[in-house]
């Protein structure tokens, strides 16, 4: 047992071992322990010094006067014998008496000192109940307001989920025809890999030194490009969902190769619009 890491048991050791309530081979150990680490040598001093300093607060305690009766009895028998024998006698009685005397004193300080000890160490008891008493309140309530967090987010997180699950089957198609309502170009976004996919369903081709140009057309403010299609029948660009996803319409303009630079509306014709819808797949 290592004594050096439970304090509280140390010093109630140290304590019976100080009142003498420590016997046999408990308190064999326990000395043999404060001889061999200082730690625990200096709280069974400490405690030794604590109990003797309290007999000076003990109160006189007299003898009755039975006591002091039987005493004189036998101080007189003494005196009535002492012509017949030695003095060596004698005086072994007297001091035989003394050591009587001497003894119940002792018993009598040892009482109050064990008294005294035992109310230390309940007020001492006390006191530890009441502070893991406290501290299971803390332990509680700050359980209390895990549960109430683990709670939340686990509600946050199946809103996130039905969110995600929702956004997986929305998709946006936009059918961009030209002036004579002729279906030319189909897009399509997908929100959740952020792409967008042009293709081409009619049989416009334009010639090798233009360009053909995605616009999205926001409810304020002007065009957005989003892409430039290549010669290729189908191509697929990254767009973010704030580009596409508030956007009512597209339009496609014929540019010169390569399309206009970022910053800039469209130059050439609108060939193909269209309006974008929103649907669940």
């Amino acid at each position: 047992m290592n004594l050096r890491n439970n304090p509280d048991l140390l010093d109630q050791l140290a304590a019976s071992h100080a009142l003498g309530t420590l016997r046999g081979g408990a308190r064999r150990r326990f000395e043999t322990m404060a001889r061999e680490n200082a730690e625990i040598r200096a709280r069974a001093l400490v405690w030794q010094e604590c109990f003797g300093s309290m007999t000076e607060l003990l109160p006189a305690d007299r003898p009755s006067a039975n006591v002091w009766k039987r005493i004189e009895i036998q101080l007189n028998s003494v005196r009535q014998q002492a012509a017949a024998a030695t003095s060596s006698p004698s005086s072994a009685l007297v001091e035989q008496l003394r050591r009587a005397l001497s003894l119940w004193r002792s018993a009598a300080m040892a009482g109050g000192l064990a008294a005294a000890a035992a109310v230390l160490v309940a007020v001492r008891l006390d006191g530890q109940v009441e502070q893991q008493g406290t501290a299971l309140a803390q332990a509680r309530t700050q359980e209390a307001t895990l549960t109430a967090q683990l709670q939340q987010t686990s509600a946050q997180l199946q809103q996130t989920s039905v969110q995600l699950q929702q956004s997986a089957n929305l998709e946006y198609v936009a059918v961009l025809q030209d002036d004579a309502a002729a279906a030319s170009i189909l897009v399509t976004f997908d929100p959740v890999k952020r792409q967008l996919t042009m293709k081409r369903v009619g049989g416009y081709q334009e010639a090798s030194d233009k360009s053909l140009q995605l616009w999205a057309l926001p409810p304020s403010g002007g065009p957005q490009s989003l892409g430039v299609m290549g010669p290729d029948r189908m191509m697929q660009v990254s767009a973010a969902a704030g580009q596409v996803a508030d956007v009512p319409a597209l339009a496609i303009s014929l540019e010169p190769k390569g399309g206009v630079p970022p910053g800039s509306g469209p130059t050439g014709p609108i060939l193909f619009k269209g309006p974008l819808l929103k649907t669940t797949l």
